[in-house]
C-alpha cells in the first residue's frame, strides 16, 4: 500500500502522454459514437458508414470469400483435429483457431456443407433456398465486412485510456445501476449505438484482457449489445410503424434499461463468478489523496502511454479479425442455417408458442394466435419476428413485436453464438434462459406503452 501511495504522489501528466490519450481517444470515440446522417439521410455511426462504404464496393466479391474461408476454417480444423500436424499445435494463434472439440468440428462441416450448396445453388433446395442459406450467406457478407472495420479501429476505442477515464468518474453511477464497472461506460454506449456484434467483440476482448469479470462480461454482452439505430428504422418500416419511430425507439430503450438493471441481479448472470480471465491490477478506486478528476486522467494516460505502437494496434486487429472470422462465421452458417431451416419448413415455433397467445391475450394485444410465434423466434435471428409479424392488420400488434424483437437481442445467427465460441462463461442454455428473463420483461412494458399511444 505505501509502494502505490508513493507512485500516485510522484506520477505527473506529460503533455505527450496527454495527447497520446486524448487524440487516439477522441478519434475512437468519433468513429464508435458520433451520430451522423449516411448517404441515404438516416442516423448512423461512422463506423457504419465506412462499413456500408466497403461492403458496397466489395459486395460481388464476399460470397466467394466468404465460402473460402468457410472452407478453409473446416479443412483446417479437420486436420488439426485428425492429425495435430505441428505447425498448427505450436502456433498460439492457429491452434486457439483450429484445434477445436469433436462437437464443433461437426458444425463446421455443416457449415462447410452449407455454404457450398448456397454459393453454388447445389443440393438440397431446403439449405440454399433465399429463406435459409441464401439469408445466411447474405448476413455473413455483412458481418465480415462490420469485423473487418471494427477490428482495426476498436484498439483506438480500449488502447488509449478512455475507457479507463470514464471508469473512473462514472463508476458511481454505473456500478448501482447495472452492478458493472464503471469503465464499462463507453463500451455499454458503443454496444448500444453500434452494431451489435461489435458490441460483443468490444465486451469479449476487455474480458480476455482482464478488465471485467466473468459475471460482468456477460451481464454487458447479453444487455447492451444491442442491434443498431438504423437496424431499428429497418424493422420499424418492415412493420409499417417508422411514423412512430421516435416513440418506437424510445420504448425499446426504456424496456431495455429495465431489463439491463434487473436481468444481471438474477440467475443465471448473478451465479457466474466474479473472476477474471487474466490477472489484471487495474482499479477504479480513488485514493484518498487525490481528486478523482486527476486520478481518472492520471490512470487514462498511463494506459495510452503502455499502448504500444501503431503496428501493435494493427497486428491487434489482424488477430481479433482472423480469429472471428476463421473460428465464427462457418458456425454461424451452421446453425443459422439449421434455425431457419426448422423455422421455415417445420411447425415447430407455432407449437411451442402456443402457450404465448394467452400471454398476449392477458396482456390485450390483438390477434394473438398470429403473433405469438414471434414472440420467440427471435431467439433464432432478429429478422424472423419481423416477417412473421408483417403480415399482421392490426398496427399496434406490429408496434408491440417490432419493439419487443429489438429488445431480446439474443439470437444464435449472430450474437449468442459469438458469446459462446468466446471465453466468456456462458452456454447455449445461459442464454436461452436470459432470453425468456428478457421477454417476461419486457412484454408488459411495450405492452403498457403500446396501449397508451394506440
Amino acid at each position: 500500500m505505501r509502494a502505490q501511495k508513493k507512485e500516485v504522489e510522484e506520477y505527473s501528466v506529460s503533455i505527450s502522454g496527454l495527447l497520446k490519450f486524448i487524440i487516439p481517444s477522441l478519434f475512437g470515440v468519433i468513429i464508435f459514437l458520433m451520430p451522423v446522417r449516411d448517404a441515404d439521410n438516416n442516423f448512423n455511426i461512422p463506423l457504419g458508414v465506412i462499413t456500408e462504404f466497403f461492403i458496397d464496393l466489395f459486395s460481388s466479391f464476399l460470397p466467394f470469400v466468404i465460402t473460402l474461408v468457410i472452407i478453409i476454417s473446416t479443412v483446417l480444423s479437420v486436420i488439426a483435429y485428425f492429425f495435430k500436424p505441428k505447425f498448427i499445435t505450436s502456433s498460439r494463434m492457429l491452434n486457439s483457431m483450429f484445434n477445436t472439440s469433436f462437437f464443433w468440428l461437426v458444425i463446421r462441416v455443416i457449415g462447410m456443407a452449407a455454404i457450398i450448396m448456397t454459393h453454388y445453388q447445389v443440393g438440397l433446395s431446403v439449405v440454399y433456398s433465399d429463406s435459409t442459406g441464401g439469408t445466411m450467406m447474405g448476413l455473413l457478407t455483412t458481418l465480415i465486412m462490420w469485423f473487418l472495420v471494427a477490428s482495426f479501429l476498436m484498439p483506438y476505442l480500449i488502447n488509449f485510456g478512455i475507457m479507463e477515464f470514464t471508469g473512473t468518474l462514472l463508476r458511481d453511477v454505473i456500478r448501482p445501476l447495472f452492478t458493472l464497472p464503471g469503465r464499462s461506460a463507453i463500451d455499454l454506449l458503443a454496444s448500444w449505438i453500434g452494431n451489435v456484434n461489435v458490441g460483443v467483440v468490444l465486451t469479449r476482448e476487455q474480458y480476455n484482457t482482464g478488465f471485467y469479470t466473468g459475471r460482468e462480461a456477460v451481464a454487458i454482452a447479453t444487455n447492451f449489445s444491442t442491434v443498431s439505430l438504423p437496424f431499428c428504422l429497418v424493422i420499424a418500416r418492415m412493420l409499417e410503424v417508422d411514423h412512430m419511430f421516435p416513440v418506437f425507439y424510445l420504448t425499446i430503450v426504456i424496456a431495455g434499461i429495465i431489463c439491463a438493471m434487473i436481468i444481471p441481479r438474477i440467475p443465471p448472470i448473478s451465479r457466474i463468478p466474479d473472476t477474471f480471465h487474466v490477472e489484471n491490477h487495474y482499479t477504479e478506486v480513488v485514493p484518498k489523496n487525490k481528486n478523482k478528476f486527476a486520478w481518472a486522467l492520471e490512470q487514462a494516460v498511463k494506459r495510452a502511454e503502455k499502448s504500444g505502437s501503431l503496428k501493435t494496434q494493427l497486428k491487434q486487429g489482424y488477430e481479433v479479425f482472423v480469429d472471428i472470422s476463421f473460428v465464427l462465421i462457418p458456425q454461424v452458417m451452421a446453425i443459422g442455417t439449421i434455425a431457419l431451416i426448422i423455422a421455415e419448413y417445420t411447425s415447430f415455433f407455432t407449437i411451442i408458442s402456443q402457450p404465448m397467445v394467452y400471454v398476449l391475450e392477458f396482456l390485450r394485444i390483438p390477434e394473438a394466435q398470429a403473433a405469438a410465434p414471434a414472440t420467440i423466434t427471435g431467439f433464432i435471428d432478429m429478422f424472423i419476428p419481423a416477417v412473421l409479424a408483417s403480415g399482421i392488420e392490426t398496427e399496434i400488434t406490429r408496434f408491440f413485436i417490432g419493439a419487443l424483437s429489438l429488445v431480446q437481442i439474443i439470437y444464435l445467427t449472430e450474437m449468442a453464438t459469438l458469446i459462446i465460441i468466446s471465453k466468456m462463461p456462458a452456454n447455449f442454455w445461459d442464454l436461452l434462459i436470459i432470453f425468456i428473463q428478457r421477454t417476461i420483461i419486457s412484454m408488459p412494458i411495450i405492452a403498457i406503452i403500446a396501449h397508451i399511444i394506440y
